[in-house]
């Protein structure tokens, strides 16, 4: 598929995740066989005020393409002007723009999810970013709505397009149910047959019969992994097999998982430095470790390390008592 002019390789894209989706993470995924990525959020107004915490954030790989950037916020002018910083210090293949984030500190200064409240600024903010991106594709992820009783997300999507956004990305929750109860894929196929546009599918992929399925059901263009991928990057492999009418591969070994999670803590270690990135493992490896049976010591001894050092440590200990 195509978003604007981009050329993504198979329909698999990983959900940008505040907290998840850092470039270490985005790597790991990028080898499992997600074919297009989205940095953690950023915010417009931290770009604007020169917030240097900020620039982190959206740091790409050098061979990280095609990616985008996210950015959240809600003054048109503040994200026409983080648009143009988002360039000139990522160049990113696509800017996308967060209208999901159901987070009460982002709803409520009328960022994130809130945008589905009012269709015509959720436009105005779109047309300020594209203006901003020179050029480059704009795409917005959004949610079905604000509740069950104001369920816009065709309304919101048509809006955007008008605008003239490259793609919308869909989560089949509402705002107020957060991430709890079904994803309504029904809602996703109704903004697919409404839009001329390509639409990518969120909500409920845990597996990668889950992201084939995701597709045929709703007719989208590309499905777009969330939370499905904690601790299991994999699901980009199996997901590649199904829609190629492969048989899945063997799940992965409690040595690959340990390798894993700790090649993804040395690639944050080089960014980050360790301290930052050893208390980021900690979550991160507990996740590589679910379903495996009697982890509960070690994923306790693991929310304990400091260093690499420990880290090497517990590793050892989970392979020699779990294996």
């Amino acid at each position: 598929m195509k978003i604007g002019a981009v050329e993504i390789a198979a329909p698999l894209a990983l959900a940008p995740m505040a907290g998840v989706t850092d470039l270490a993470f985005r790597t790991i995924c990028r080898r499992m066989g997600a074919a297009y990525t989205v940095t953690e959020m950023v915010s417009a107004k931290a770009l604007c005020y020169q917030d240097k915490k900020s620039i982190p954030l959206m740091q790409l790989a050098s061979d990280e393409h095609p990616a985008a950037v996210q950015l959240f916020g809600s003054d048109p002018g503040c994200m026409e002007e983080a648009a143009a910083i988002v360039l000139e210090k990522a160049r990113p293949d696509i800017l996308d723009i967060n209208m999901g984030c159901p987070v009460p500190k982002v709803v409520k200064s009328g960022d994130g999810s809130a945008l589905m409240r009012d269709p015509a600024l959720a436009a105005r903010v779109a047309r300020a970013v594209i203006r901003g991106a020179k050029g480059v594709p704009v795409t917005v992820k959004l949610r079905t709505g604000w509740d069950k009783g104001s369920v816009n997300c065709v309304e919101v999507a048509l809006a955007l397009q008008d605008a003239g956004v490259a793609a919308v990305a869909v989560h089949g929750r509402t705002r107020t149910q957060m991430y709890a109860g079904r994803a309504d894929w029904n809602a996703i196929r109704a903004v697919k047959a409404a839009l001329d546009i390509p639409v990518m599918a969120n909500g409920d992929i845990f597996s990668g019969e889950d992201a084939a399925h995701i597709l045929r059901y709703t007719g989208a263009d590309m499905a777009m992994v969330g939370r499905g991928v904690f601790g299991n990057p994999w699901i980009f492999r199996d997901a590649l097999a199904v829609l190629a009418g492969r048989p899945l591969p063997p799940p992965p070994t409690l040595q690959e998982r340990c390798d894993t999670a700790m090649e993804q803590f040395r690639l944050a270690m080089e960014v980050k430095g360790e301290k930052i990135a050893c208390l980021e493992a900690r979550r991160h490896y507990a996740w590589y470790l679910k379903g495996v049976p009697h982890s509960g010591y070690w994923k306790a001894e693991l929310c304990k390390a400091q260093t690499l050092e420990d880290l090497e440590r517990c590793t050892k200990g989970i392979l020699r008592d779990l294996s």
